[in-house]
């Protein structure tokens, strides 16, 4: 390949030469030569800077069509999309597989078509008499959806484009579809890729609510290329245990509502039902105080959850090492906590082997659960249960101070609607009336002292 030529521009002429020069030889200047790269063959053909359509800009107050909300229909389910659907967005829910995905959208799709608007499911992993029968089962064959199994992306949206946009569109799921203009199987890179930007553009040009169901590896993350969780609105995680009735729908991302909102749905014969008040599901059987048995108010976006910890503590005669285990908190947190209430407090777990577990298959990722599974871990270790109608919560520091955490009131307030009367946490300002007596904790200790002498 031929090497480009130098080329020196006048920046006061816009004359050109091969070769610099005191003096511009088109205009008589001094020192205005200044050298510039040659255009290619390549940057020619893709210089992006004309031949465009001139695009219109607008102010952020301009005068518009408002965006109105549709409700699903299920209350828990708009509460984690921060409202209900909104026109034109792109949703994408992942989740384990024979977790409820396809019959939490198929009753959303259901409502939405019963209510008078058009639904619009497209199943690629099923054929359409699988879908019915799933529909028979849960009582809603007589929902007017739009049912097709396809995987052509092509063929999905030259049907749609000769009908009336729909209200809803669920395309299950989006590692099934393939565009014959992508080299590749489907599920592959560039095929999720590009089948997703042509569904979610549909979407956008007709105001489509636009939900994608997306498959999850084995470490609980969406399969496909990452970049597919930043073109769409909103990315859904919905997540449980099999063994356990519950199911959380949680929002990790939102464009247009907050993040971490969740919505608790349990599992049933006709499908899955909404449960207004989760505190009380992960809350039962909790008649007689137990040793090892704390309640923590954890925040889940704006909403409080009461969550029951449990710890056990086992004594070991031989000289074998202790196993860690942890069932909906996080291993590593523990062995921090542990280590902190070694040095700080004088007590030892060394030569004990210690279980942890989150009533109900619940997963805690809230950092003021740290009071809470001390005050469980002090209470297993010294055998005395802890007072039935007191809650925990703040973060623990690696000094053994117990910091302050967000939502102190609110927690209070969750906690005094169940019936708790006391609350343990942090010091600092507390705002309003809560409706529980509150104790303030400053150091790790100072709980220690509480649980050992007066539980």
């Amino acid at each position: 390949m031929a090497k480009p030529k130098r080329q020196y521009v006048c920046q006061a002429c816009g004359g050109v030469t091969h070769r610099w020069q005191g003096q511009c030889p088109d205009c008589g200047e001094w020192n205005t030569l200044a050298e510039d790269a040659p255009k290619t063959v390549f940057s020619a053909r893709h210089d992006l800077s004309s031949g465009g359509r001139a695009i219109r800009f607008e102010p952020l107050d301009a005068p518009g069509e408002r965006l109105q909300r549709r409700a699903s229909g299920i209350a828990e389910f708009d509460r984690a999309l921060g409202g209900g659907l909104v026109p034109g967005s792109a949703i994408l829910m992942g989740g384990d597989p024979g977790i409820g995905k396809s019959t939490l959208l198929l009753q959303v799709a259901a409502n939405i078509a019963r209510a008078g608007a058009e639904a619009v499911y497209v199943s690629g992993e099923e054929a359409a008499g699988q879908v019915r029968l799933r529909a028979e089962r849960l009582g809603l064959s007589d929902a007017p959806i739009r049912l097709a199994a396809a995987t052509s992306v092509r063929d999905i949206l030259t049907t749609l484009g000769g009908m009336a946009p729909p209200a809803l569109l669920v395309i299950d799921s989006i590692q099934t579809m393939h565009s014959d203009q992508i080299e590749g199987a489907p599920g592959t890179v560039s095929q999720v890729r590009g089948c997703a930007f042509e569904l979610i553009r549909y979407a956008k040009e007709n105001g489509v609510a636009l939900f994608l169901v997306g498959h999850v590896t084995k470490d609980g993350t969406i399969a496909g290329p990452r970049v597919l969780e930043h073109m769409v609105d909103v990315v859904m995680s919905f997540e449980g245990e099999r063994s356990h009735q519950y199911r959380i729908l949680r929002s990790l991302k939102n464009r247009f509502g907050p993040v971490d909102e969740i919505g608790v749905f349990a599992m049933e014969g006709q499908g899955l039902a909404e449960v207004g008040n989760p505190s009380t599901l992960f809350l039962s059987g909790r008649e007689e105080p137990v040793a090892g048995s704390a309640v923590f108010p954890a925040m889940e976006g704006t909403r409080p959850v009461l969550v029951e910890i449990q710890a056990l503590i086992v004594r070991l005669q031989s000289g074998a090492t202790p196993r860690r285990a942890v069932v909906g908190w996080d291993t590593g947190r523990l062995a921090m906590l542990l280590a902190v209430l070694e040095a700080r407090c004088g007590l030892n777990f060394s030569s004990a082997e210690v279980y942890l577990n989150v009533a109900g298959g619940y997963r805690l990722a809230d950092p003021a659960a740290d009071l809470a599974v001390a005050a469980a871990l002090v209470s297993a270790l010294g055998d005395k249960p802890l007072p039935g109608d007191a809650v925990w919560f703040g973060e623990v520091s690696l000094a053994g101070e117990i910091r302050r955490v967000a939502h102190a009131a609110i927690r209070q307030r969750e906690s005094a609607k169940l019936g708790f009367g006391r609350a343990f946490g942090p010091a600092g300002p507390r705002a309003g009336e809560t409706g529980v007596r509150f104790t303030e904790l400053g150091l790790l200790p100072n709980l220690v002292d509480r649980v050992l002498a007066d539980a």
